[in-house]
C-alpha cells in the first residue's frame, strides 16, 4: 500500500479549511484563496439563494456556469502525498488549470495558482511549478493521469457585506471516480476583500435560512477519499504556538485557534463512524478548548467565552456515550479475552453491546449535523477572528490583555496545581466521585502545561513533570473506565436475558474488581511521585 501514513496525514490536514486569526487579504501578494464551505441539504440551494440574507447583499443576479473539473496525479499519487491538487476545469469552451496547496501559515487559506490552457489536459509549463513545489522537477505532464472528475452547476454572486466583499457560490453536482459517485450540494463563501470574520458572520446569517453544516473538506479531498477509498484519520493536538514575546491578548488567540484547528480536523473522522479515534480526539479537542476558556475566564470575566464554554460542554456530552462504548467494546473486552477465561463467551456480550454502541454513534452523527453545533463552530471562528473578548470584558480588566503571556501562564499553572493538590489530600481515602474530580483537574493541568510549554526554557524538567502527570492520569483513567463499565454493563443486563451474556457480565465485573485491587497501591505510588516532582514553571 503506497505511502499510507502520508496519505492519511494529508487527508486529515486537507479536512481543515478554516481556522482563526486576525487577518486581512493583502493586495498583490502570493496567490491565496480564503474560503468557508457550508453543506446544504439537497434541494435547498434555490431557497437559500433567494433568501433576504443573499438578495439584500447581492450586487446583481450573478452568473451561472456548468463546470467540469478533472483532477490529475501520478500513478502513486505523489501530488496528494505532498498536499497538492492539480485540476483542469472546463467552462464552456475555456479551460483553466489550477494548482492548490495548503498554506503553511493557516489552514483557512490555500495557495492557489491558475492559468488558462488550451485543452482539458495538464500543461505544467503554464504555471511557475518550480516556485510551487520541488516535486514538479521530478514529474512531467506525461506522468499525470485523471483520478476523479467533478461536474457542478455553479451560481456565483458577488456580495457587498459590512466590512468586506464575498463571492458566494452555490454548487450543485457530483464527484465521479470510476464507478463511484458522491453528490455535491454546498455553498462556498470566498473572501474577496476584508477580514475573514465577514465569512463567519455571513455564514451565521445563512444558518437562519437553512440548517447548514460546516464543511471541512475541499472537493479535492472528497474526490481523493472517494477514488482511493480512504477514511479520514483522527488528528492529535499540534504543538502550541505561544511564545515568550506574546501578550495575553495574542496568546489567547493562539490558544483558541489551536483548539479550533483540532476540532475541525476531527469532524470528518468522527462523522464517518469508522474511526473511533476520531470521536476520541474530537472530545480531547473540546476538553482542551474548555481548559483554555477556563484559564482565560479566571482572569477575564467574559460572557462571550462563557457562552462558548457552554456550547463546547454540550457538544462534548453528546459524544460521551459513543466513546464509552468504543472503549468497552474495542479495548476493555479484548483485554479480558486475552486472559482466556474459558468457557466464558464474550462474543455474546459484545453482540449485546453493539446496539448501544450504534445508538451512541447515531447521537454523534446527529450532533454533528445539529444547527446548534454548527452555530457554535461558526461563533468560535468569529470570536477568534475579531478577538471578541476585547469588547466583552470590564474596562478594568483590559490591562491584563497587555501583560506578558509568561506572567499569565505561571499564574494559571500555579492555580491548577494548587487545586489538584487540594483535591488529592488524603488520597487513599478519596471516594470515587472525589477521585473523578481530581482526575478532571489533572487533565486541565496537563493541557495547560502543554499550552504553555514553549514559554519555559528547561524542557527536560517540563518533560519529567509531564511524564509523571501522564502516568498518574493513566492509572486514574483505568479506575474511571472500570466505574464507567459498571454503568454500561447495567444497561446490557437489563436489555438481555441470555445466560451467556450474564455469565460474561459476571466475568467482567470479577476481572475488573481484581484489577482495581491490584492497582490501588500503584495508584498511591504514582500520586506520591507526582507530588514530589518540582513544577517546571517555578524553576
Amino acid at each position: 500500500m503506497w505511502g499510507g501514513n502520508v496519505r492519511m496525514a494529508n487527508l486529515a490536514r486537507n479536512a481543515v479549511t478554516l481556522a482563526g486569526g486576525d487577518r486581512d487579504v493583502p493586495p498583490n501578494s502570493a496567490p491565496v484563496e480564503t474560503e468557508l464551505k457550508l453543506l446544504a441539504p439537497p434541494g435547498t440551494l434555490d431557497a437559500i439563494r433567494g433568501s433576504p440574507a443573499v438578495l439584500q447583499s447581492a450586487r446583481n443576479k450573478g452568473t451561472i456556469r456548468r463546470l467540469e473539473a478533472t483532477y490529475y496525479d501520478t500513478a502513486d499519487h505523489q501530488l496528494f502525498g505532498a498536499g497538492l491538487s492539480l485540476r483542469v476545469r472546463r467552462s464552456g469552451k475555456h479551460f483553466t488549470q489550477t494548482i492548490k496547496r495548503l498554506s503553511a501559515k493557516n489552514p483557512l487559506e490555500r495557495d492557489e495558482w491558475e492559468a488558462p490552457v488550451e485543452e482539458q489536459a495538464p500543461n505544467l509549463g503554464a504555471l511557475p511549478t518550480g516556485e510551487i513545489d520541488g516535486i514538479f522537477s521530478r514529474i512531467g505532464a506525461s506522468d499525470l493521469a485523471p483520478v476523479f472528475v467533478t461536474r457542478v452547476r455553479r451560481h456565483a454572486i458577488a456580495l457587498d457585506v459590512p466590512d468586506g466583499e464575498i463571492e458566494i457560490a452555490f454548487d450543485d453536482g457530483m464527484i465521479e471516480a470510476g464507478e463511484q459517485r458522491e453528490s455535491l450540494s454546498e455553498i462556498e463563501l470566498e473572501l474577496k476583500h476584508g477580514k475573514a470574520a465577514v465569512l463567519y458572520r455571513f455564514g451565521l446569517d445563512l444558518m437562519d435560512v437553512s440548517p447548514l453544516c460546516l464543511e471541512t473538506q475541499s472537493k479535492s479531498s472528497r474526490g481523493y477519499a472517494l477514488a482511493l477509498n480512504l477514511r479520514a484519520s483522527a488528528v492529535k493536538a499540534g504543538t502550541s504556538s505561544v511564545c515568550r514575546e506574546d501578550t495575553v491578548d495574542e496568546g489567547i488567540a493562539k490558544l483558541l485557534s489551536g483548539c479550533q484547528q483540532q476540532i475541525l480536523a476531527n469532524l470528518c473522522a468522527a462523522q464517518s463512524g469508522r474511526e473511533p479515534e476520531g470521536i476520541h480526539q474530537l472530545r480531547v479537542a473540546l476538553r482542551r478548548l474548555r481548559t483554555a476558556l477556563y484559564l482565560i475566564r479566571r482572569d477575564l470575566k467574559s460572557p462571550l467565552l462563557q457562552a462558548l464554554d457552554a456550547d463546547a460542554r454540550r457538544f462534548a456530552q453528546r459524544l460521551g456515550p459513543a466513546r464509552n462504548w468504543d472503549v468497552f467494546v474495542n479495548e476493555t473486552l479484548p483485554t479480558i479475552e486475552k486472559a482466556d477465561l474459558s468457557p466464558i463467551a464474550f462474543s455474546a456480550l459484545r453482540e449485546a453491546s453493539e446496539p448501544f454502541r450504534e445508538k451512541g454513534h447515531h447521537a454523534v452523527r446527529e450532533s454533528l449535523g445539529d444547527p446548534q453545533t454548527n452555530r457554535f463552530l461558526l461563533r468560535l471562528g468569529l470570536a477568534i477572528e475579531q478577538r471578541g473578548w476585547r469588547n466583552d470584558i470590564a474596562s478594568e480588566s483590559l490591562a491584563i490583555l497587555a501583560e506578558p503571556m509568561t506572567k499569565f501562564a505561571s499564574r494559571a499553572l500555579d492555580g491548577l496545581e494548587h487545586k489538584a493538590l487540594e483535591r488529592g489530600r488524603k488520597f487513599s481515602h478519596l471516594h470515587p466521585q472525589e477521585r473523578h474530580k481530581l482526575r478532571i483537574t489533572l487533565k486541565k493541568l496537563r493541557y495547560a502545561a502543554e499550552f504553555f510549554l514553549p514559554l519555559y526554557a528547561d524542557q527536560g524538567a517540563a518533560n519529567k513533570y509531564l511524564k509523571q502527570l501522564s502516568r498518574l492520569q493513566d492509572i486514574l483513567g483505568e479506575a474511571n473506565d472500570i466505574i464507567t463499565s459498571r454503568a454500561l454493563l447495567s444497561d446490557v443486563s437489563q436489555s438481555s436475558q441470555h445466560p451467556a451474556v450474564h455469565r460474561a457480565i459476571g466475568a467482567v465485573i470479577g476481572w475488573q474488581g481484581h484489577v482495581a485491587l491490584a492497582g490501588a497501591n500503584r495508584m498511591k505510588r504514582r500520586w506520591r511521585k507526582f507530588k514530589r516532582t518540582t513544577p517546571f514553571w517555578t524553576r
